[in-house]
């Protein structure tokens, strides 16, 4: 007996060595599950969402020679705001009238010089990307299947997919968005990036179809990653590069950005920007000129006046990676959960860009009242005498 269990305790000595040894070896991937696990917690979602490059793997990226925007004068806010942002947890808003801020407050903590994530606001500068490629001619025809690029993806559930239809969000694939369900498509996506996984590898991995590609619309964030995939595919080149080249540097950003990775170095291009308030503003301006900026024509004008309309099957109120409050196009906003918005009024020539941490994102009537907030800050400081 005493011999048994002598070897026991070696045994139990030995396990205890080679654990401690597989926790040192994956110590920085056992660290970014830990993040994710507590991302959006309460004591911890502010900060976090101002230093993702320290959870997770990241690319540096050149925004550019910097370029101030210029200041016009204070406008102010309109009665309710305040509250607004009080219960909505914003961290930050920038408002832009005909280019110019008008108001600037940064909340919790947060200031200027934050790089704040911008979670599904990120597909909306893909978009962008996506129209000057169209633009020069490197991607062609929006309806070449996407497998003509990403050959990896034949077999899989994006297999008879066309370009257009993910760009619209209309792939066919069926995937599970919901961030309250820990074994949902969306947060399995989630832990492959904490660990270090591949995100080609996940999107080629989905196998569930949910009806004919082009059928039906269905918010479907690994869509965007297809996308980034196609457009890898047609240049050869990675993502932050083009975004760089193509976006950023003619812009001249405050301060330059990042992109959030895999552990294989490719852009989480669905989520994983990080840049200013002031630079997600100077996003959304560009879009109000039309694609233009500063004698320059970046995007096309005839890009965006197709990428942000509604496209999509069913009615939505979704266009090429773009989503609208109505079907008149004289709105059109960027959006990403936890409250991240670029909200673009060209009507007035208004933009507003908000950075927030809100953990009730998801409730009855929110997006709503975002909504009807940003459509009263626009009318305010259009007219800030009525």
């Amino acid at each position: 007996m005493k011999r048994f269990l002598k070897r026991l305790g070696w045994g139990l000595v030995a396990l205890l060595v080679i654990l401690a040894a597989i926790g040192v070896w994956k110590r920085d991937e056992l660290r970014r599950l830990m993040a994710v696990n507590s991302l959006f917690a309460e004591d911890r979602i502010v900060q976090n969402f101002s230093h993702m490059d320290t959870l997770f793997f990241s690319r540096a990226m050149d925004g550019g020679e910097p370029v101030p925007l210029p200041r016009g004068t204070e406008a102010g806010l309109p009665d309710g705001a305040e509250a607004w942002m009080t219960e909505r947890m914003v961290t930050a808003i920038v408002v832009l009238s005909r280019g110019a801020v008008v108001h600037e407050e940064y909340r919790l903590g947060t200031g200027p010089e934050d790089l704040r994530i911008s979670w599904s606001v990120a597909k909306s500068v893909l978009s962008l990307l996506l129209g000057t490629l169209v633009d020069d001619g490197t991607i062609p025809d929006l309806d070449a299947p996407v497998t003509d690029y990403a050959p990896a993806l034949r077999g899989s559930a994006y297999d008879g997919a066309s370009i257009r239809d993910v760009a619209m969000m209309a792939s066919g694939v069926a995937f599970d968005e919901d961030y309250l369900d820990f074994w949902s498509d969306i947060n399995r996506m989630g832990r492959v990036l904490a660990l270090g996984g591949s995100m080609d590898g996940f999107a080629e991995g989905q196998t569930a179809r949910r009806g004919a590609p082009g059928s039906d619309w269905q918010y479907v964030s690994i869509d965007t990653h297809v996308l980034g995939m196609v457009i890898r595919g047609a240049t050869g080149r990675p993502i932050p590069e083009l975004v760089e080249e193509r976006i950023f540097r003619p812009l001249g950003l405050e301060h330059d950005p990042y992109y959030l990775t895999d552990g294989h170095g490719t852009a989480f291009v669905l989520g994983g920007l990080n840049l200013t308030t002031r630079d997600y503003a100077r996003i959304g301006q560009l879009v109000a000129n039309d694609g233009m900026w500063q004698g320059r024509q970046i995007v096309s004008r005839e890009w965006l006046e197709v990428s942000t309309m509604p496209r999509a099957p069913q009615g939505a109120l979704y266009g090429y990676q773009w989503w609208m409050p109505d079907a008149t196009g004289e709105v059109v906003y960027a959006r990403g959960i936890y409250g991240q918005f670029i909200w673009i009024d060209r009507a007035r020539d208004v933009v507003i860009a908000v950075n927030s941490a809100d953990r009730q994102f998801r409730e009855d009537g929110v997006l709503d009242q975002n909504i009807a907030m940003f459509r009263t800050i626009a009318a305010h400081v259009s007219n800030p005498e009525e």
